[in-house]
């Protein structure tokens, strides 16, 4: 009888001891792994961005990635004093991976408007401001408002976010396919002026200082959207330290010489 009872007490710790290991295989990932912990412990952070979408994210001729939101990215992880390692993600299946914690942050000049990605996101402050912008041949007049395309033969990319802004002011429609080809219109006169994404034009002009072609136009200040790093919520402190570093980034002038080199000028204010 003491024999048997000897088995059993030994086989009831022997399953309790197995049943610790499970209980300790299915608990939850630690907060070590949380972004606010890969921060304090200055370990690699992990960032989605396109890597085909110059001059934000892209690659240069001898394969480096490069771009305002990257350079800007690694800005914000040296201040940290943590790594960065960048994940190449088609934009469609980006923020998907963003929630999904393959990456720790998206760096693709995200505004972050939409109530539905608010709700799941946070975005950090912003290290870019933009909205429309209207170039035209440098002979023409500044235009005062948006209003006053109306009957204007305006350059704007077909099924675009412009063009429906367009026909909406009442413009005399020339739709192309790309932002090059609205810029070229221009030039050979088939259109007086074209409509587009400020940084993207902003871009173009410095890289083209004779384009013969100048900005008559941009939103005003109050209407610009912001672009800046975004995260999953519920990282608050992480978030504070991010937005800490993106403030000294400012006030030391790192932004203002990022934009200068990808846009000719300042782009981190309204």
């Amino acid at each position: 009888m003491l024999k048997q009872t000897i088995f059993c007490a030994a086989v009831t710790l022997l399953l309790a001891a197995c049943g610790g290991q499970d209980n300790q295989a299915t608990t939850p990932k630690s907060v070590s792994d949380s972004l606010l912990d890969k921060i304090n412990n200055k370990q690699t952070l992990f960032v989605g961005t396109m890597g085909t979408y110059p001059p934000f994210t892209y690659h240069e001729k001898d394969g480096k990635l490069t771009g305002y939101d990257v350079e800007v990215t690694r800005a914000v992880a040296k201040k940290l004093g943590v790594s960065v390692e960048f994940k190449e993600t088609p934009w469609d299946a980006m923020m998907a991976g963003l929630k999904a914690g393959r990456f720790d942050l998206v760096a693709n000049q995200v505004a972050l408007t939409s109530p539905e990605r608010q709700a799941m996101f946070d975005k950090a402050e912003p290290y870019s401001w933009s909205g429309k912008m209207i170039v035209a041949r440098h002979d023409h007049a500044p235009i005062s408002k948006l209003e006053d395309i109306k009957g204007i033969k305006t350059a704007v990319m077909l099924a675009s976010n412009y063009d429906e802004i367009a026909k909406k002011m009442g413009a005399d429609l020339v739709h192309t396919d790309t932002m090059a080809q609205g810029l070229i219109n221009v030039q050979q006169k088939r259109a007086e002026i074209t409509l587009n994404d400020e940084l993207s034009l902003l871009d173009y002009l410095k890289k083209n200082p004779n384009s013969g072609l100048k900005s008559v136009w941009r939103t005003p200040a109050e209407e610009k959207l912001g672009a800046g790093l975004v995260m999953n919520k519920d990282n608050d402190e992480a978030l504070q330290k991010i937005n800490n570093a993106m403030k000294e980034l400012k006030a030391d002038g790192t932004l203002k010489k990022l934009g200068e080199q990808f846009f000719g000028e300042d782009v981190s204010n309204k």
